[in-house]
């Protein structure tokens, strides 16, 4: 080859550069995405005395190839499940952190006199953190299991998500070069559409795909596949007119479902790390020395905002959530900086020349200075934690515990009526969006085959025929499903005006899909619109009716739901602790951390009542999983054997005071063994006036030994109680939150029976 192309020769430039800065920047310390941007200013036009790019298109290639890959990952670790996990303060802290900046960002702009796309633009990048630069600033401090640091994680979940939405609706307004509600409506309607169709279909198909391929997909084959799945969703995605990178986010979302997806992560992530680095390269080449020490005055008032802003901003959204004062204010500090996403919104803009030039390299330098101020950030929540709450006015104290919800009540009453509308809403939009895209794809694919085939009314009629059988089972689905539901039937018995709004319910659901239906006759037969509506309501009939249609509708479903628990029931089966006590567990302000003893550990061969951690630390250790065995409510004689993963319950500073007394640790994964093991679950147990504990104290009822079930709190008159010393006498209306293997805590009632006779 006498010749090499000039895109090689930059890529190789780009990569030794990057290589280079990389080592440099991990043996100072300091996060690698700054490193790249550093190398990317080295070989840019900005240092002429070293060699530099040939070609700043062909980087632009890369770069974009970048994104995609970048974005394909994020989806890989996001999954919308996870979304929905992270619950409502992850979501409302968010929405308010971000929705208060992108209107700071966007007042700052003009207040500076610029266009108003670039006071949008501005406004979407300082409402985005970044993500690798926390936690990396988390792993270094060892803060990572700390109670403030999983509502930063779930912070950050939401926050890609909202980016994804945000790319979209400023490619719109980039476009129209206007901002107008009305198109940026249509426009986030058009985008729900096509991510449920395309998250619904691809949920129900590529699992299933994966599944049936499982003996041919090795490693190898299993890139190629899933790399062909993320470039094809990006060509469809640009083809309807989106993003490249919402394709690829789509993709990794759904693939995310799937029980691959780790192994898809595993085999991605040199992709993505290839080709991310390109793209940091070539944020890092956009950088003029020229317009940052012109416009430093900026820089420096934009990491201020920044700075400011997303401290206060993120406290007080965290604070809403019902969060504590401590808690909110280290979330808030972890959060005061900008950064990937932010250079992901600034190229998407730049692309679409919608943003000054100029704007590009002061975003970088904001996001570079906010980088290395993150730490120091971070270590300073607790001094102005402990500042703001010794000037605290006592009317104000309530802020400092929070006001956050038990989440677990004795009875559980929740709205029948608002339960059945949910998910009948739920339902009917799901399926209502897959028969909308069945027409949508008959309308541009079937219809015009089969009318050019056999013009005329026969063409028609075929067309008709078989556009209703395809939605067949999905219409029944809408106007049969929760029709005979527990609350469906609760309802109807409860009162006359129940029934008259079941039955208003039954007719709007009926209404939905005669609509449906006449979207495919009437544009077939325009001539023969009042007896479309006659044959609109004779197929709902047959669609309730016939059987082949009430089985597809259930195998569809149950197909469906099958491939998108699947990955879940799994990992349910092989944890060592069920989700749900955890998620339990924090909201009564106590934590659930699974610890590695190391086999360098001091303390292993002694037992838990040598160790004494119960005692020492006030921190429960709930489970003990040796291999593929798991010991639940460990007695006081077990002993600890390296490798041994310990479930422990407790607050934050105990769990971090726990991992230093075992002295070496390191972050447990679950068993592989596929077989399902008893589980620790929750129960509340009411102490009344009869009740055999009444009267007596914990230490007198051997509660532990006698039942196997250990008591994690007592709420007494609305306070929660986590140390019980053995001395607490019980009263009635305490409330014990017990946690046991479910067989025990079925049998604790019966089991106290035999306290009447000590």
């Amino acid at each position: 080859m006498d010749h090499l192309p000039d895109f090689i020769g930059d890529l190789a430039l780009i990569l030794i550069t990057a290589g280079i800065a990389t080592i440099l920047f991990k043996f100072l310390k300091q996060p690698v995405v700054l490193g790249y941007i550093v190398a990317g200013f080295v070989a840019g036009s900005a240092v002429p005395w070293l060699p530099t790019i040939a070609d700043l298109e062909n980087v632009k290639i890369w770069a974009e190839i970048g994104v995609i890959f970048l974005l394909f990952a994020l989806g890989l670790e996001f999954s919308f499940k996870k979304l929905i996990a992270v619950g409502g303060t992850a979501t409302l802290a968010t929405m308010i952190n971000m929705g208060a900046m992108i209107f700071v960002g966007y007042m700052v702009g003009r207040m500076l006199g610029w266009p108003a796309m670039d006071s949008v633009f501005l406004g979407g990048m300082l409402s985005m953190s970044s993500t690798t630069i926390i936690i990396k600033a988390f792993n270094d401090m060892s803060l990572q299991r700390q109670k403030f640091a999983g509502i930063v994680f779930g912070m950050l979940i939401v926050e890609d998500l909202a980016a994804i939405v945000m790319m979209v609706l400023l490619s719109t307004v980039a476009v129209s070069n206007r901002i107008e509600g009305v198109e940026l409506l249509g426009s986030f309607a058009r985008l729900l559409f096509f991510v449920l169709i395309w998250f619904t279909v691809g949920i129900y198909v590529i699992p299933t795909l994966l599944k049936k391929l499982k003996a041919y997909l090795n490693d190898e084959t299993l890139i190629i596949v899933a790399t062909g799945l993320c470039l094809g969703m990006v060509l469809f995605a640009s083809k309807v007119g989106f993003s490249a990178a919402l394709g690829a986010f789509i993709m990794g979302s759904i693939l995310a479902e799937t029980i691959r997806a780790k192994q898809i992560e595993h085999l991605i992530e040199p992709l993505k790390n290839l080709f991310g680095a390109v793209f940091f390269v070539s944020v890092g080449m956009m950088i003029e020395p020229a317009v940052i020490g012109q416009h430093i005055g900026l820089i420096l008032m934009l990491t201020g905002v920044v700075l400011a802003g997303r401290v206060v901003f993120a406290t007080l959204g965290v604070l809403a959530s019902g969060e504590g004062l401590k808690v909110a204010l280290q979330s808030g500090f972890s959060l005061a900086q900008i950064g990937e996403f932010s250079f992901i919104i600034a190229t998407l803009g730049m692309n679409l020349g919608v943003i000054s030039s100029s704007l590009y390299p002061v975003i970088v330098a904001v996001s570079i200075v906010t980088t290395f101020t993150t730490p120091y950030f971070i270590r300073m929540a607790l001094p102005v934690n402990r500042f703001i709450e010794k000037r605290i006015p006592s009317a104000w104290r309530k802020i400092i515990d929070g006001y956050a919800p038990s989440g677990l009540t004795t009875v559980n009453r929740q709205n029948v009526w608002k339960r059945l509308l949910k998910s009948v809403l739920l339902l009917t939009t799901v399926y209502t969006g897959i028969t909308l895209a069945i027409i949508l794809a008959g309308r541009h694919l079937l219809i015009p085959f089969i009318t050019q085939s056999i013009p005329g009314l026969w063409g028609s009629l075929l067309s008709a025929t078989l556009l209703l059988l395809l939605m067949g089972p999905f219409l029944r689905a809408i106007l049969v499903k929760k029709n005979r539901s527990d609350e469906f039937k609760s309802l109807w018995n409860d009162s006359h005006f129940n029934r008259g709004a079941l039955v208003s319910l039954l007719i709007l659901k009926g209404g939905v899909c005669c609509a449906l239906i006449l979207m495919v006759l009437v544009p077939l037969f325009p001539q023969y619109t009042p007896w479309t509506v006659l044959a609109s309501m004779a197929f709902m009939s047959i669609v309730v009716f016939f059987q082949g249609f009430k089985r597809q509708s259930r195998r569809i479903e149950a197909r469906f739901l099958e491939n998108l628990t699947h990955k879940e029931r799994l990992a349910e089966e092989q944890a060592a602790i069920h989700p749900q006590v955890a998620h339990t567990l924090l909201s009564k302000k106590i934590h659930l951390e699974e610890i590695e003893v190391s086999p360098l550990s001091p303390r292993i061969g002694k037992t838990l009542r040598e160790l004494d951690f119960r005692g020492r630390l006030k921190l429960h250790i709930v489970t003990i999983v040796r291999g593929n065995r798991k010991i639940n409510i460990p007695d006081a004689g077990e002993h600890l054997y390296p490798y041994d993963r310990l479930i422990v319950a407790g607050s934050d500073e105990n769990i971090q005071k726990f991992v230093g007394a075992l002295e070496a640790h390191n972050r447990g994964s679950v068993a592989d063994d596929d077989e399902a093991q008893p589980h620790i679950v929750l129960s509340q147990y009411v102490v009344e006036a009869h009740s055999p504990l009444a009267g007596k104290s914990l230490g007198e009822t051997n509660l532990q030994q006698k039942t196997e079930c250990m008591i994690i709190s007592i709420d007494r008159a609305g306070t929660a109680r986590a140390n019980i010393p053995a001395s607490f006498v019980f009263r009635e209306g305490d409330t014990l939150l017990l946690a046991g293997e479910k067989t025990k805590l079925d049998a604790f009632e019966a089991t106290l029976s035999s306290f009447r006779s000590v």
